[in-house]
């Protein structure tokens, strides 16, 4: 039955997962890498239907010229600017519709994207999790891996 179906998906994504590749493909199959080819990142189902997406650039860094900053608000403008351009964020609740997992997103990095609902297809296999999206007229491709 429908019910115990949807239990049993959720159940699948419920847990840890750690980015192994995002990329981007367009029509033409072209690849590129929105953030970077070593993009660092985690995604979080929690049981009780939440989530959270954090993914960040490791081959550019920003550092902030002020060591004794501990907090984004202490950067220059310019540099507050150049981090927001290597990093990704957003959290709210999630729930699964037939081959899509739709995540409400109640906050984000990219204030546009409050409110929205962000629909991914999904498959998994081997430990491994493949969200599906269309992203700046292409299609994102973002394989997680569970973390033990």
């Amino acid at each position: 039955s429908v019910p115990v179906l949807k239990f049993m998906l959720k159940k699948q994504f419920i847990g840890t997962w750690q980015l192994l590749s995002c990329e981007l493909r367009d029509d033409d199959g072209q690849v590129t890498y929105p953030l970077s080819k070593d993009a660092v990142g985690y995604i979080i189902y929690t049981e009780t239907g939440y989530m959270s997406v954090n993914i960040m650039t490791t081959s550019s860094p920003i550092k902030f010229a002020n060591k004794n900053n501990n907090f984004i608000g202490d950067g220059t403008t310019e540099e507050k600017i150049a981090a927001a351009g290597t990093y990704f964020s957003y959290c709210g609740q999630y729930e699964i519709q037939d081959n899509k997992v739709i995540h409400h997103v109640k906050a984000s990095l990219f204030p546009n994207e409050v409110g929205t609902d962000l629909e991914r297809l999904f498959e998994f296999g081997d430990n491994k999790l493949l969200l599906i999206a269309p992203f700046l007229g292409k299609t994102a491709y973002l394989t997680w891996e569970r973390v033990a």
